[in-house]
């Protein structure tokens, strides 16, 4: 029997024909260990394309403060990589493949062949690190990819078009375009000049294109069809969690929101 590549099932189930894919992201340990792998499997249920798992990290740059203050929460639980890996692999379980989200200081401190072996063990198929240039990545990348693993890099509204064939030749599973300058955080309006960089970023690969930061709404996720292959949200559901709401009926609208 032939099992497909990690970052291929990822590449596959980003594809949704006319449509667009969904990717909700959690932080591993929020609201505690079980809680988080537990949201995950209701992701899963709900019919999203892929997860996004973050590892809680006291400097996270990229993100904005909703974020920041479930990873510090998650931290103060004493989550740290090993204990996200389990997230991971709770949330993999399901069928759906997995995205992590990490910064380059904790891979360091766990060992970077370690990590690509452990993540791969678990059943991730790719790893974001936002920290991570792509004129810097290497050895670390090729690890990741030795392990079965995509790699996935950021292209930014500011980065010129030279760049952004540079990252993309490094990328293995999707091209992660940030929608606005800044950090994460939910936005009322998609940032001004985004059908621009999504089209430059798809001149420039045939990987799936996803789009993440600032989106909150149905209507956003709406507004990326037939610009975007997948969607990112995550602060927005986050910000049910903060406050005690259950953020599944968002969720399942922004999945409604992408037929």
């Amino acid at each position: 029997m032939t099992v497909a590549h990690p970052a291929g099932r990822l590449q596959a189930a980003l594809r949704a024909g006319d449509g667009i894919a969904l990717v909700p992201y959690l932080m591993a340990g929020y609201p505690d260990l079980e809680g988080s792998a537990r949201l995950g499997r209701r992701y899963a249920g709900a019919g999203v394309a892929a997860i996004e798992v973050g590892v809680p990290f006291s400097d996270p740059l990229a993100d904005g403060p909703v974020i920041q203050r479930v990873g510090q929460m998650a931290l103060e639980r004493g989550i740290d990589v090993r204990r996200a890996l389990r997230v991971a692999s709770a949330v993999a379980d399901t069928g759906v493949p997995v995205v992590l989200m990490t910064y380059v200081n904790p891979i360091l401190a766990y060992g970077p062949r370690r990590f690509a072996a452990d993540a791969a063990g678990a059943g991730v198929s790719a790893v974001i690190m936002p920290d991570l240039p792509v004129e810097e990545s290497e050895p670390m990348a090729s690890w990741l990819r030795e392990a079965g693993l995509g790699t996935v890099f950021l292209v930014a509204p500011t980065s010129p078009d030279e760049r952004v064939a540079r990252i993309v030749q490094r990328c293995v599973g999707f091209v992660y375009c940030v929608t606005l300058r800044g950090v994460t955080g939910a936005r009322a309006e998609l940032a001004p000049g985004l059908a621009e960089l999504l089209a430059r970023v798809r001149r420039a690969t045939d990987l799936p294109v996803a789009a993440g930061f600032g989106i909150s709404r149905p209507e956003h996720v709406r507004q990326l069809r037939g610009r975007a292959d997948a969607a990112v949200v995550a602060s927005a559901l986050l910000d049910r969690l903060l406050h005690g709401e259950d953020p599944i009926e968002l969720l399942e609208a922004m999945v409604a929101a992408c037929r």
